[in-house]
């Protein structure tokens, strides 16, 4: 009887968490604070004096949020946060820390920080003139604690931060920046002539300081992102004149190495400060290149051209104040590609709504070789 007793309480405990966990995505129970680059900004640069900005037409033309119209985000739609929050539960995407207001939105939704053009190094974009680097995002996440502390207390807002997930997407532009040219078509600039080696340390001891302070800060959940294959972006194929198909072989060995590295990173700090955090490796190099080599399989046309714009300075993607509609015209063919569905990226450097979705879901739900040592899913559960 007694044992009998015991099964029954157990079953009710399981039903009750179950419950409480669909209940928390029903209600919209996600909180997100999101650091990184043009990969994941939703609107900072728009509040910048920069050079990197996406609030012309026809960016943000998928985005029913908006209407159709520009909010920032460097893309057609959604970026991968902004659909990995909608599927666990989020009804509102965290609004841009330079945003008016934004702190009030901090316990509900959480907070986005990142910036087109940023890098780990903060001297990566500074041909952009305006960016926020990783430091001062996580400097601005600082700020945004001591906000919700004047407001909900200490102790409620470390039980929030150790619920909420701490996602970070940096490092395109630190590499980008090594390989591209300082000043365009003039010739290789490597940065500060060091090896790749070296830069690729460079890099991982500047992100592990930003991933430490954000844990000493209250972070418990963090998922970070590695870099994707940015020798096969249409920029760097233009750049070194690569034929249809064909990715720049020693940008991707570097970003190879440097993610291989990051693995390692994240494996010793799990180790390190286990169990009360856990760093999250999201493959996302693995993820994107698969799209771009079997990009039929994934219902893509197109997987080497941007759908809007050039491949190769001066980048223009926006539409005249003429043609700044969601109506199909001739004009717009001139700027946009007629299906945007059937395209891998939507400019020289990024994926379009469609290649997010895949990329967002199969971090969400995958398995080892994407997520590492768990996926989102799970992470957000925990």
């Amino acid at each position: 009887m007694e044992s009998t007793t015991r099964f029954i309480v157990i079953v009710l405990l399981v039903v009750v968490l179950i419950c409480c966990n669909n209940n928390k995505s029903v209600n919209g129970y996600f909180t997100s604070f999101v650091f990184g680059d043009s990969l994941v900004d939703a609107g900072n640069n728009d509040y910048l004096f920069t050079l990197s900005k996406a609030n012309l037409p026809p960016y943000g033309i998928d985005f029913k949020p908006s209407g159709g119209k520009p909010t920032g985000r460097f893309t057609n739609g959604r970026t991968i946060s902004d659909i990995v929050g909608e599927v666990l539960g989020g009804k509102s995407f965290p609004p841009p820390y330079l945003a008016p207001n934004s702190e009030d939105e901090a316990v509900k939704r959480g907070i986005n920080y990142a910036s087109g053009a940023s890098g780990i190094l903060d001297q990566t974009g500074q041909l952009f003139i305006g960016r926020v680097p990783l430091r001062e995002q996580v400097k601005y996440f600082e700020e945004t604690k001591m906000q919700m502390v004047n407001k909900i207390g200490d102790n409620r807002t470390n039980n929030l931060l150790k619920k909420a997930i701490f996602s970070i997407t940096i490092g395109s532009n630190d590499v980008l920046n090594y390989f591209q040219p300082s000043i365009p078509f003039f010739g290789h600039h490597h940065h500060n002539n060091i090896t790749s080696l070296i830069f690729q340390d460079f890099m991982l001891s500047n992100l592990t300081l930003q991933l430490k302070r954000l844990q000493e800060l209250g972070g418990r959940k963090f998922v970070v992102v590695g870099i994707g294959p940015l020798g096969c972006i249409p920029f760097i194929r233009a750049l070194n004149l690569l034929p249809s198909g064909k990715c720049s072989e020693e940008v991707n060995e570097l970003i190879k190495g440097y993610n291989n590295k990051l693995n390692g990173v994240l494996d010793q700090l799990n180790k390190d400060l286990a169990p009360q955090t856990i760093f999250v490796y999201a493959n996302s190099y693995d993820i994107f290149l698969n799209i771009i080599q079997n990009h039929q399989h994934y219902g893509f046309e197109n997987r080497n051209d941007p759908c809007c714009g050039g491949s190769i300075p001066p980048l223009i993607c926006f539409m005249s104040n003429n043609n700044n509609n969601n109506n199909n015209n001739n004009n717009n063919n001139n700027v946009m590609c007629d299906d945007r569905s059937k395209y891998v990226f939507w400019d020289a450097y990024h994926p379009t709504e469609a290649a997010n979705i895949i990329i967002a879901n199969q971090l969400l739900d995958g398995d080892n070789s994407t997520t590492f040592p768990i996926n989102i899913r799970h992470l957000y559960y925990i």
